[in-house]
């Protein structure tokens, strides 16, 4: 090293100078003499290096006089060296060890540091001074041997690591001695680094691991989180390396880790994880379980992991310790306070390390008031807890709070003192503890009694925490005790205003209360939504939420509260209650009777349930009333009785209760006395009957009878005035009975003064005016001035007064004051213009004065409401109206009655006022005549019944002859023709129409002759000309009837001489077409249509007009007249039903269009709608439409909604039938599965028995049930159900031998069965088939038939004459639909042969014969198909043949099973090509319309190519 003299001195080795200075004996063994020898050696070896000889001799002879212990001549030979050289580093090093060893230790100290400033990293300093550090006599050096150690840690870590260890051993023990935990874990930590570099073994490093574990863990508290997570990290590697696991050092180790975790609560997960890893590897164990159940005790928290884990505990060890305590703190919590005790007092005798536990034991018995023990809990805990500066602070707080509660409840002078104590203490742990003086305030307000100085501790306690709900609320609570608003309104506000979204939900709540006790319900509801935003489960809080609601006007609100309310607590009976309430208000009072019901089965007699229910029955009977629903109205009103009466019989002292019985009793006042049979309760009769039934006037007494009762309670105005109605409803009901006048009088009598006493009462209420001036104005009192004088006083009692307004009008029309009414009239339809009686006024006075608003103003009445008066005056005009045959085309007629749809309108009210009046005979006529009208026979039979036993003992006897003819009209209507004649005949009949409506009901039961009898005496009677026509046409159809054609030709041809009718002309006409006289029926259509234009019988005419134009066969001509008369009258549904009735039978080719016109007619008129909906369906199914195409609008679902409004209906089945086949065939097509296979038997049964339940010609029927049949035998062919089939048909040529269709169908069935063997057939079979086919030589089908099993056997030129034999039979048919099937065969039979490549020319040339034809017919895609697979056949590169089926695969519209052949076809034309462009967009069709063929073939094409 350079030195400062300018001569130079290698440096020495550290690892020899480390020998001569570091000693590992005990000192009382180390030879220092020989240490000190061996350094001096070193240090003459050193010098002999010098260029000084006289340095070199005197550091040999210091080396000498060290060796030799003669170390003080040793420092004379050293100073003499630094004399020369005062930097020698040797020589300073000389002098550390002599003086080191003379004990003279400053001196070495100073020679060893002068020697380090020299060279600070060199070896021998550094070895010597931590020598004279370790002397024993070095007491203060501890820290210099530290950095010493570091130091020479630094020098020996690149040499010799063995030393490097052994002074980190040293400087680790030094550490460890100074309790530095912190540098003992790093320097440990670089020992077990330094060993794994080394490649120490795996045990050595487990034995270091567990090494600085014991130098860690002696004293755990004072290490900070450093040296905590170093001593952690420590166990967990130890735990990695042990080498036997499981196994009792590694178990051993693993809870020295767990119990360590323990003492650090901020390790939670680590502690969990720990406890896990133990159990999982020995299961058996409890120790894990236990540490954790006693952490989760300490940390206050019961969490389902807790619980888990306890009960995992017990099961495991049922006597341990720690989970008999959790066990016990799980019973605390859910209120099971004695087991809580129990397991606790048990849990703590078998372990001490639970101090917790001893609160909770505490909690509990304080919980069952064994407050003495609970302070000895209490005193244990504290005891436990141990010194103040523990680490348990929060719980020695809770534990002192604890015991001064207790001691306040145990409410004595020492318990007081020694609570004030406790919380004193409590106070000392923590100044600011505001619980204390929360406590204090509960001792003073509870056992003291002194509320001011209370209410200050809450105070104090408030202040102190501001987060203390408790003494918030106790504060709060005290101050508006005390009367003191303003501080508890401070303290709420100082609250809220700090409080954030979701906190403080008690001041929020107190405040919310507070406005709403002070009526500032809108305040209250903010408040108390703030309250909720903090705890949205609290159902109090809900409660008085909809209270707020409530008392703001916020009703549906209010309801969702409390029903909020009601879920979160089903038991609180005030918000069931109230939202009972709030749905009676809200007018929803069966939801409301289902809410007050929830009430009852909690508390049967639970009077406030009770009243609601009634009162919601009492308003549904009122509802009911309204409505004119009188039998649900009586079922109410025994239920508001019965309610009304059960809460009576619990509380009779209430007043409001008999008023609303008396209101119950007299509301049926309205309601006809034939349906008023109530049950009442005996108590309310005051009888012992459990039950009786009262009549209505007993119900209007008893009403009497209640008001009295409420009155003998508490004397009102209004009881008053109920009890005079009620009187007033009595006498009424009396009057039409003939009830002695004296006892009426006398009821009357007491109504009025009734009614002066509720006016005197009070003299400002209105409606006690208004009821007075209606008693008064009654025909039996008549005192019209004093009615007068109360309408005028109820007008200036209640400026807006319409219903006194409306009585004073009637008043002045009663008596004859036509102006002054219509005055009063007036001012009540300004004051509210939807009041109805006030117009029912104004229609009176116009009838009076005979206006022609008269009809309009009834009407109005009837759309306002429903009213007798205004019911039976509109259907009066109505009625009226329809009697005067002359105005049916003008203005007033058309706009009165079609545009204002008045007889259905007339109808519904009338109803309704019979049902309520049965007694009138005039309005049972009039019912009868409307539902006539309206083509309602049995009601109309049933109203002119009760018109005619009404009538029957009356001095009328013409009104009665009336109304039995009238009856007898609709019975013959009804076909009960017996009833009809017995009716008429018992009763003179000398009137043209009675004695005609005998005819008819003669001619209907079939009584030809007796019916020809009345005809030819109506004839006699009859006055017009029109009359006798009717007659001669009624006659000429029984002539016919009798088989009389030429007498009824004669007839009906003397009624078109005189003056013909259209009726004599339509039968004309009709018998030209039964009798195949196209001439006759063509004359008469001819006149017909001169005389009978515009909408009348338009429907008739066209029909008529269509039956001719069929029989003439100009099929053209008859969709033309249809939609003709369709253009002139767009509206008529009929029309259009016709006409979608008529396409499938002569515009077959125009399906789609008749499917429209059905679809309109069912738009115009659902009434058509069981006809209708059968005639789309068959125009579907001829349009091959499905329900592929349209899930909801195809023939399927169209026919089963036909049958669902017709089930007897036998044709709408077999349409189902062929919907049924039509949709397997489509299935079948995209190769699923038939989804209704089975049905054929069931249908064809079906079809029969609705038949034989038909009136229905036979020949129709004969016809329908042949299709059926031979529809079913075809399915189940096509179903592969070939022996079901052939049994069919063998069944239905039983029964019919001659039916050349079913023998052709069985034929067809064995045939198939022959051809599955895949054999040829003889040539004797096939000529029995070609006989077969003869025989319906008729049917093109047929034909197609027998060329199919001629191709089959490869017969094709036999084939090919079939199909043309087929085409000409279409064709001499006109059947379209047979003439493309037949050409579309035949090109399908010649291309067969063409694709065969037979050389012929006469196959290809009959392809484009034949698709040329069928493309005249329509725009067949199949037949542009088969011309395009011709050209593809003949040249398939050619451009044309690309462009033919291009045309067909993209043309819109196209049939996908055609589109998916032309694909195939053009994808291999396009790979021959090798056009990729095109077959790139061909592909993307493919995809879009999923053509999984053309897929596959694609990625055939492609692999190969």
């Amino acid at each position: 090293m350079p030195r400062e003299t300018g001569t130079t001195s290698p440096a020495v080795p550290q690892e020899k100078m480390a020998t001569a200075l570091v000693c590992h004996c005990p000192a009382s063994q180390c030879a220092c003499g020989r240490v000190a020898a061996e350094v001096a050696e070193s240090a003459v070896a050193e010098a002999a290096t010098m260029s000084n000889k006289e340095v070199k001799a005197t550091l040999k002879s210091a080396r000498d006089a060290i060796r030799n212990k003669q170390y003080k001549e040793a420092l004379k030979h050293c100073k003499a060296v630094l004399k020369q050289e005062k930097n020698n580093y040797n020589a300073w090093v000389f002098i550390g060890l002599a003086a080191a060893e003379l004990e003279q230790p400053d001196q070495a100290k100073g020679a060893y540091k002068k020697a380090i400033e020299l060279e600070p990293n060199q070896l021998l300093a550094w070895q010597g001074l931590a020598n004279l550090y370790e002397k024993p006599n070095q007491t203060d050096v501890k820290e210099d041997l530290a950095d010493v150690y570091q130091k020479l840690l630094e020098l020996y870590e690149s040499g010799d690591r063995q030393k490097w260890c052994d002074v980190c051993n040293k400087l680790v023990e030094l550490y460890h001695q100074e309790k530095k935990y912190l540098e003992v874990a790093e320097t440990w930590q670089k020992l077990i680094r330094m060993k794994q570099e080394e490649g120490a073994e795996k045990a050595e490093l487990h034995q270091l691991w567990k090494k600085m574990i014991q130098l860690l863990k002696d004293s755990t508290r004072n290490q900070d989180n450093k040296t905590e997570q170093l001593l952690l990290t420590a166990f967990e590697h130890a735990l990695h390396s042990a080498d036997t696991v499981p196994g009792e050092d590694h178990q051993n180790l693993y809870k020295d880790f767990i119990q360590c975790l323990s003492k650090f609560p901020h390790e939670v997960a680590r502690l969990e994880k720990a406890c896990h890893d133990m159990m999982a590897l020995y299961p058996t164990m409890s120790y894990p379980l236990e540490v954790l159940c006693l952490h989760f005790v300490q940390s206050g928290t019961l969490s389902e992991k807790a619980l888990y884990c306890f009960s995992r505990l017990l099961e495991m060890d049922a006597n341990s310790g720690p989970g008999i305590i959790c066990f016990g703190i799980k019973c605390l919590k859910e209120n099971k306070y004695k087991e809580a005790v129990k397991s606790l007092t048990e849990g703590l005798q078998k372990t001490n390390q639970c101090p917790a536990a001893w609160y909770y034991l505490a909690e509990a018995q304080m919980k069952i008031h064994e407050h003495r023990n609970a302070v000895l809990s209490c005193n244990q805990a504290l005891e436990a807890l141990g010194t103040p500066e523990s680490p348990n602070l929060p719980w020695k707080n809770l534990a002192f709070q604890l015991k001064a509660e207790i001691l306040i409840k145990i409410a004595d002078a020492d318990a007081a003192e020694e609570a004030i104590k406790a919380l004193e203490q409590a106070a000392k742990l923590d100044s600011y503890l505001g619980r204390a003086f929360f406590y204090l305030g509960n001792y003073y307000r509870d056992i003291a009694g002194d509320k001011s100085r209370a209410h200050g501790c809450y105070k104090k306690a408030f202040e102190l925490d501001e987060t203390d709900e408790e003494s918030g609320t106790a504060a709060v609570n005290l101050s508006v005790e005390l009367g003191d608003m303003d501080t508890a309104l401070s303290i709420l506000n100082k609250v809220t205003e700090k409080a954030r979204p979701g906190t403080a939900k008690w001041a929020w709540l107190h405040r919310g209360l507070y406005y709403l006790r002070t009526g500032q319900p809108s305040q209250a509801v903010s408040d108390l939504q703030a309250a909720l935003r903090a705890d949205p489960k609290d159902s109090n809080c809900w409660e008085s939420l909809g209270e707020a609601y409530f008392n703001r006007g916020s009703y549906s609100t209010a309801l969702k509260s409390f029903r909020k309310a009601t879920e979160l607590n089903p038991g609180l009976v005030y918000s069931i209650y109230r939202a009972a309430a709030l749905e009676h208000i809200l007018g929803k009072y069966k939801n409301a009777i289902a809410t007050y019901q929830q009430i009852l089965k909690k508390t049967e007699n639970y009077v406030p349930a009770l009243k609601g229910l009634g009162e919601c029955y009492l308003m549904l009977a009122r509802s009911a009333l309204g409505n004119y629903l009188d039998r649900k109205a009586v079922d109410y009103i025994e239920q508001a009785l019965a309610y009304f009466t059960r809460a009576v019989e619990h509380r009779p002292d209430v007043s409001c209760l008999w008023k609303l019985l008396g209101d119950t009793c007299t509301s049926v006042h309205v309601i006809s006395p034939t349906k008023v049979n109530v049950q009442v309760l005996g108590s309310l009769l005051s009888k012992n009957a459990t039950k009786q039934v009262l009549k209505k006037n007993e119900l209007l007494i008893l009403g009497g009878r209640c008001y009295g009762r409420a009155l003998k309670l508490i004397s009102l105005p209004s009881i008053w005035c109920d009890l005079g109605i009620n009187y007033y409803r009595q006498a009424e009901h009396l009057t039409p009975v003939g009830t002695d006048m004296n006892e009426i009088s006398e009821l009357l009598e007491k109504s009025l003064q009734c009614l002066k006493k509720a006016v005197r009462l009070d003299s400002k209420n209105h409606l006690y005016w208004n009821a007075l001036g209606v008693v008064a104005s009654c025909s039996a009192i008549g005192n019209y001035a004093l009615a007068q004088h109360s309408f005028i006083k109820s007008v200036q009692a209640e400026q807006i007064n319409v219903v006194a307004w409306t009585n004073l009008g009637v008043l002045y029309l009663a008596t004859g004051n036509i102006e002054q009414a219509h005055e009063a009239f007036k001012v009540a339809q300004s004051l509210e213009p939807s009041y109805l009686l006030c117009w029912i006024g104004q229609a009176l006075i116009a009838e009076t004065v005979g206006s022609y608003d008269t009809m309009d103003l009834f009407r109005h009445t009837t759309e306002l409401s429903m009213h007798a008066e205004g019911a039976k005056g509109y259907a009066h005009w109505v009625c009226s109206t329809l009697q005067d045959k002359a105005n049916r085309n003008t203005v007033l007629y058309l706009y009165n009655i079609v545009q204002m749809n008045a007889i259905p309108a007339a109808q519904v009210v009338l109803s309704k006022y019979t049902e309520r009046n049965p007694d009138d005979a005039s309005a049972f006529t009039m019912f009868g005549f409307l539902n006539e009208y309206l083509h309602l026979k049995q009601q109309a039979a049933y109203a002119y019944e009760r018109a005619a036993s009404l009538l029957k003992n009356s001095e009328d006897t013409e009104k009665y002859n009336t109304a039995m003819q009238n009856y007898g009209r609709s019975l013959c209507a009804l076909g009960r023709c017996d009833e009809a004649i017995e009716v008429y005949t018992s009763i003179p009949l000398t009137e043209f129409d009675g004695i005609v409506g005998l005819a008819l009901a003669y001619f209907k039961k079939g009584l030809l002759e007796e019916s020809i009898k009345a005809y030819e005496k109506a004839l006699s009677v009859a006055e017009s000309e029109k009359d006798k026509a009717h007659i001669l046409t009624a006659l000429a159809i029984i002539e016919y009837k009798l088989n009389k054609v030429d007498a009824a030709k004669t007839l009906l041809f003397k009624c078109s001489l005189k003056e013909p009718s259209t009726e004599s002309l339509k039968a004309l006409c009709t018998l030209g077409l039964v009798k195949q006289d196209a001439t006759l029926a063509t004359a008469a259509l001819k006149e017909l249509l001169k005389l009978e234009k515009g909408n009348d019988g338009i429907y008739e005419r066209c029909l008529i007009a269509s039956a001719v134009y069929a029989l003439q066969g100009r099929n053209v001509a008859i969709q033309r007249e249809v939609s003709k008369a369709i253009h002139s009258y767009p509206d008529n549904s009929a029309l259009w039903s016709l006409l979608s009735r008529l396409v499938p039978l002569y515009a077959s080719r125009k399906p789609k269009g008749g499917a429209v016109a059905g679809s309109v007619a069912y738009t115009l008129d659902v009434n058509h709608g069981k006809e209708v909906l059968l005639n789309i369906a068959v125009n579907q199914l001829v349009a091959g439409c499905h329900m592929l195409e349209d899930k909801k609008n195809n023939p399927l679902k169209n026919i089963q909604k036909a049958i669902h409004l017709c089930p007897d209906n036998p044709a709408a089945w077999a349409v189902l039938m062929a919907a049924c086949h039509a949709e397997n065939t489509v299935v079948c097509l995209n190769n699923t599965e038939p989804k209704r296979t089975g049905l054929e038997m069931t249908l064809v049964s079906t079809v029969s028995a609705k038949t034989g339940e038909s009136n229905l010609p036979h020949n129709y029927v004969r016809t329908l049930e042949d299709w059926c049949l031979c529809q079913a035998i075809t399915s189940l062919e096509e179903t592969g159900k070939l022996s079901e089939a052939e049994a069919l048909c063998n069944k239905g040529l039983k029964s019919c031998p001659e039916h050349p269709a079913l023998f052709l169908l069985l034929r067809q069935v064995q045939c198939k069965q022959l051809l599955q063997s895949h054999k040829e057939l003889p040539d004797n079979i096939l000529e029995e088939l070609r006989k077969t086919v003869m025989s319906s030589s008729s049917s093109a089908a047929a034909w197609q038939w027998l060329a199919k099993i001629y191709q089959s056997q490869r017969m094709m030129t036999g084939a090919e004459m079939c199909y043309r034999k087929s085409l000409q039979l279409a064709s001499q048919q006109g059947s379209w639909n047979g003439k493309l099937s037949s050409l579309l065969r035949l090109a399908m039979l010649a291309l067969e042969i063409c694709m065969a490549n037979v050389p012929n020319e006469h196959w290809p040339s009959l392809v484009q014969e034949a698709t040329t034809e069928a493309l005249k017919l329509s725009r067949c895609p199949l037949a542009a198909l088969l011309q395009a697979l011709l050209q593809y056949n003949r040249k398939m590169g050619a451009r044309e043949t690309r462009r033919m089926l291009e045309r067909v695969v993209y043309q819109p519209a196209n049939p996908e099973t055609i589109v998916s052949v032309a694909r195939w076809y053009l994808l291999q034309h396009l790979y021959a090509k090798d056009d990729c462009e095109l077959i790139d967009v061909l592909i993307e069709n493919a995809k879009a319309n999923g053509d999984v063929r053309a897929l596959e073939l694609n990625e055939k094409l492609s692999a190969s190519a």
